[in-house]
């Protein structure tokens, strides 16, 4: 067989034995429905058990017990994966008909645009797990309903068929994500594209660098024991009919306060990803891009367990229009649509805006928490003051941190920028020493942002 013979040829790990075994499994099953279907003598292909997989081996493995897979299922898995690591198992299915001189319409599949190989479609798995029995066909069917766990875990798909066509040639597809965790055991991270219009928010600081006001870590407290805690609340404690899943919530308060930061170093002190959208670029003049520029977004980031971070909510969470036109009730759709997707996101979603008064109220009583980030005290600047500056420089003996704390009512974001325009103009002197001069340069030209004065 194909596979017997790359199994021999390539490197044993530990996921690729799991993979092999079930690949060449897959190839039984496939050539037995073929030899089945041209009316050779064959058993049933139900009578091909598939191979027994210690859960531990392998993420395949664990990934097949966790689901409880069966006979149908394991092969759709395989058939949507066979095309990422041997698409030449179905270049069997490529087989001329001599009747009609063309392909097998029961086999299903569909060429790609740079792809060379066959590539499954919904009709392909029915052809194969129905050995041409309707009402068995009419089971497998099952595979692709939206309540099936392929699809409510955002597992595999398929794809829309062209308007018109018959639903089952669409194309099978795996969640991109899926390829690489069930292949390497690693989740990619995906990068900002067309298809996942998000970024991954990462920072070089720690929790404990953080300079917010006593109320707001008290605030964040209740997030971080939700993300610790929230699995055995909503399973051990049986909560999960009760209450929604996920967890929702909005950061408020001027630019500069540390909304993204504390977003990000959240995310770093639980070890889980977090991803930033920016609300104002996603959503689209066109009529009905919006949702699906989002639902891109909800879709990859189910399975990587992240946390969302909406930036410039009021870009679409803002006051709700009254409907006057066809513009005004779409705009209202999209709100209701995104509304509806957080709220069954099952993970952590953060929404962050400037203006709290800007918001919806129907939309502020979804949220679990409601973190207030203000402008920091004299206290709280001098902190930030002190911390930022590199351990590389020095000051002037001319500055005194806690005057300048104290006279200048700066945001943390705005500190940064006054510190790096310093630091700058001490480099492009050839010295370390930070002057008063440029200090009090970089305030003056970060209150001129605000059309303030010294």
């Amino acid at each position: 067989m194909v596979v017997e013979e790359a199994i021999l040829q390539s490197p044993h790990t530990a996921y690729a034995a799991s993979l092999h075994q079930d690949l060449a499994w897959f190839e039984q099953v496939l050539q037995t429905r073929l030899a089945l279907y041209l009316g050779r003598e064959a058993e049933s292909i139900y009578a091909l058990t598939p191979p027994q997989l210690d859960p531990g081996a392998s993420m395949y493995a664990s990934f097949l017990d966790h689901y409880e897979m069966g006979f149908e299922e394991r092969f759709v898995v395989l058939l949507a994966l066979v095309p990422h690591v041997y698409p030449h198992l179905l270049d069997v299915l490529y087989r001329p008909n001599p009747e009609r001189n063309r392909g097998y319409t029961e086999f299903g599949g569909i060429q790609g645009k740079a792809h060379g190989g066959f590539l499954p479609t919904a009709e392909t798995a029915l052809f194969v797990l129905s050995e041409g029995d309707l009402e068995k066909r009419f089971e497998v069917q099952q595979l692709f309903d939206r309540n099936h766990f392929f699809a409510r875990h955002n597992l595999l798909k398929l794809e829309p068929a062209p308007s018109g066509e018959p639903i089952f040639c669409g194309q099978i597809v795996l969640a991109e994500e899926m390829i690489d965790f069930l292949t390497t055991g690693e989740l990619r991270k995906p990068d900002f594209s067309r298809d996942f219009p998000a970024r991954l928010l990462q920072a070089e600081m720690m929790w404990e660098d953080l300079v917010l006001a006593p109320s707001t870590l008290e605030q964040l407290t209740e997030l971080k024991a939700w993300i610790t805690y929230g699995d055995v609340l909503m399973d051990d404690w049986g909560l999960k009919r009760r209450l929604r899943p996920g967890y929702r919530c909005l950061f408020y308060g001027p630019p500069g306060t540390g909304k993204t930061i504390t977003a990000t170093l959240l995310g770093k002190h639980v070890d889980k990803d977090v991803y930033r959208i920016d609300l104002s670029s996603v959503v689209s003049k066109y009529i009905g891009e919006t949702e699906k520029n989002l639902e891109r977004i909800f879709v990859r980031s189910q399975n990587m367990n992240c946390i969302l971070f909406f930036d410039e909510g009021d870009a679409i969470f803002g006051k709700r229009t009254n409907v006057s036109d066809a513009h005004d009730r779409y705009a209202n759709q999209e709100v209701a649509y995104l509304l509806q997707r957080i709220e069954d996101y099952p993970g952590l979603v953060i929404l962050a805006t400037n203006f709290k008064s800007n918001l919806d109220d129907a939309f502020m009583r979804r949220f679990q928490a409601v973190v207030h980030f203000p402008m920091p005290n004299g206290d709280e600047r001098r902190r930030l003051w002190e911390h930022s500056f590199s351990a590389q420089s020095v000051m002037d003996e001319t500055i005194r941190i806690d005057e300048i704390a104290e006279k200048y009512e700066l945001a943390g974001g705005s500190i940064m920028n006054v510190v790096r325009y310093a630091s700058l103009m001490a480099l492009n002197k050839e010295s370390n020493v930070i002057t008063r001069r440029d200090l009090i340069g970089g305030i003056r030209r970060e209150l001129q942002k605000d059309g303030k004065t010294l």
